[in-house]
């Protein structure tokens, strides 16, 4: 069971509203049109920012990211431009990173504001209490997961990555996406996807049981739009990714939405 959790508690204006996504894979090469994914999200970004009070990005924001201390990879400057924009004019970004982009460092919240969090969340919003988190390490994991997980978020392996030219990890990485997608990966709605909500759902259950002061449960990863309520009465949403949708949740203080 998660423990240790960072809790917080942020105030949510009238009139005001959070929403969350998750799993936009920009950069993937798997898209017909990269630039056109962009340009989903930041029209998405744009609408929002007329009553965002916050935004939570959920984690596979990027199909791949590694930030290396002198430099970042290219790309993605409408998006990182947009995100800017709205934490200047006052808009919270917060980021909770994937398994695709695990190495976020100090670059995007120095530069642009956002707050990036590597793991679970317990954010009080208004009169409500979530439970945040990408999803993938939470539940029943295989042990070849659980393996390759614990490496890539090892301090010293990642110093041996970064040693290594970009020209060459940054290809080798998104080959590795594009393979993952080809072979079905989160592509069977009642498959791999399915059995990942109900681990998630399951999950939270059991959070919930010993810590029924959460309301909310909101997972990204599995790439399947799922609500379920607990008899509780408590809510476990499961976002849906934005490869095939464009799938949001939002909270206006009263109540949280799909859709």
């Amino acid at each position: 069971m998660t423990t240790n959790i960072p809790t917080d508690s942020r105030p949510l204006a009238r009139g005001k509203k959070v929403y969350f996504i998750s799993d936009l894979h920009l950069g993937a090469r798997y898209f017909p049109s990269q630039r056109e994914m962009e340009k989903r999200v930041v029209d998405f970004l744009d609408h929002a920012a007329a009553d965002a009070d916050s935004i939570y990005l959920l984690g596979d924001v990027l199909d791949y990211w590694y930030e290396y201390r002198y430099v970042v990879p290219k790309g993605f400057v409408r998006f990182f431009g947009k995100l800017a924009e709205l934490t200047d004019r006052g808009v919270s970004v917060i980021w909770l990173t994937g398994n695709h982009d695990i190495w976020l460092f100090d670059y995007l919240p120095h530069e642009i504001g956002i707050e990036v969090a590597d793991g679970p969340l317990i954010r009080r919003i208004g009169s409500k209490t979530f439970f945040l988190a990408h999803g993938d390490g939470l539940g029943k994991t295989d042990l070849a997961f659980k393996t390759i997980r614990a490496i890539f978020r090892n301090k010293f392996c990642q110093r041996l990555y970064s040693a290594i030219h970009p020209r060459w990890t940054i290809p080798f990485a998104l080959s590795w996406s594009k393979s993952s997608r080809k072979q079905g990966e989160y592509q069977n709605p009642t498959g791999e996807s399915a059995s990942g909500a109900k681990n998630l759902q399951q999950f939270a259950a059991e959070y919930a049981s010993i810590h029924p002061d959460i309301d909310y449960f909101i997972f990204g990863h599995v790439h399947c739009q799922t609500e379920t309520i607990l008899p509780q009465g408590k809510k476990i949403i499961t976002l849906g990714g934005w490869i095939e949708d464009c799938d949001v949740a939002s909270f206006d203080g009263t109540e949280l939405k799909l859709s």
